[in-house]
Order: C-alpha cells, then sequence, then structure tokens
C-alpha cells in the first residue's frame, strides 16, 4: 500500500522534487489510465515520465532486504 503523498499535495510541487516511490505509484497508476486522462492528466504524466528517464530509470542499489527494483507497496 502506497504511503506518501498524495497527487494534490505534489499538484504544485516539480516531479524533480518528487520521491522515486511518488514517481513510480503515479506514474503506474496514470499509465493504466492513459486512456481516461485530460490534456492535463497526460502532461502531467510526461512530466513525470521526462523526470523518471532524467534519474535514469526506477531501480535502486540492492540490498539483503530489497531488491533493484523501487517499489511504492
Amino acid at each position: 500500500m502506497y504511503v506518501g503523498r498524495d497527487l494534490t499535495e505534489l499538484e504544485n510541487i516539480d516531479p524533480a522534487d518528487w520521491s522515486d516511490k511518488e514517481l513510480a505509484f503515479f506514474h503506474h497508476g496514470m499509465q493504466q489510465l492513459n486512456g481516461y486522462l485530460t490534456f492535463q492528466g497526460n502532461v502531467k504524466h510526461e512530466k513525470i515520465m521526462e523526470e523518471i528517464k532524467k534519474r535514469g530509470g526506477l531501480h535502486q542499489k540492492a540490498t539483503w532486504t530489497q531488491g533493484t527494483e523501487v517499489h511504492y507497496d
């Protein structure tokens, strides 16, 4: 389960200032609803995808307790 700021809290915050978990969670949700998003939703999703690309994807260093993919739940 995602625990963090909701989209209304992140509305006026640049995606560069979002955490990896926030990017992963909202990208996944918007990706699934892509056909139903308004123009503004598509613009926000594009900004999220651009930030993910700037960060080189959503990967983290693997440890004994977690893998390399960012999980928001």
